[in-house]
């Protein structure tokens, strides 16, 4: 049985990301949202929210319970001081806790994640089946010879 840490996980949020398409909602709002405070302009992908939304899914799936403040910081990236003069050496900053958040309550309503109080968030037994049916059709897919050993 092909699971999720079998294929390249590129691959699988891809995947995951399509199949997320006709199940999740994108908000309104995400057009105008920055991904972190590390970032100029908002995302200019048009399918963002569901690459984000499979991407958390995989994460949540491989360290999970895992909680918001650490996923923001996984999403994160460096912030310079200006762009003009290096006022200050470069921090790192998290991602977006309300993208994260929203995306994270989204896939509770489809009963891929579940709430373990205290600890985070931890995939469902239904989502790990999901992420796991997806995985063999992304192996199924996959014209590379190095993977035959898990199909």
């Amino acid at each position: 049985m092909v699971t999720l840490y079998d294929v390249p996980a590129a691959d699988l949020n891809d995947e995951v990301a399509a199949r997320l398409e006709d199940r999740i909602e994108q908000p309104e709002w995400v057009q105008f949202a920055k991904s972190g405070q590390d970032r100029e302009l908002p995302p200019q992908q048009e399918d963002f929210w569901f690459r984000r939304a499979a991407s958390l899914l995989r994460k949540v799936a491989d360290r999970g319970p895992v909680g918001v403040e650490r996923l923001a910081t996984e999403y994160g990236g460096s912030k310079n001081g200006s762009n003009r003069y290096v006022v200050s050496p470069p921090e790192h900053e998290g991602g977006s806790r309300k993208i994260i958040r929203v995306a994270l309550q989204q896939l509770e309503e489809e009963g891929f994640v579940e709430t373990a109080q205290g600890e985070g968030r931890r995939v469902t037994d239904e989502g790990r089946s999901f992420l796991d049916e997806v995985a063999g059709d992304v192996l199924e897919g996959l014209d590379r010879p190095e993977l035959e050993r898990y199909a």
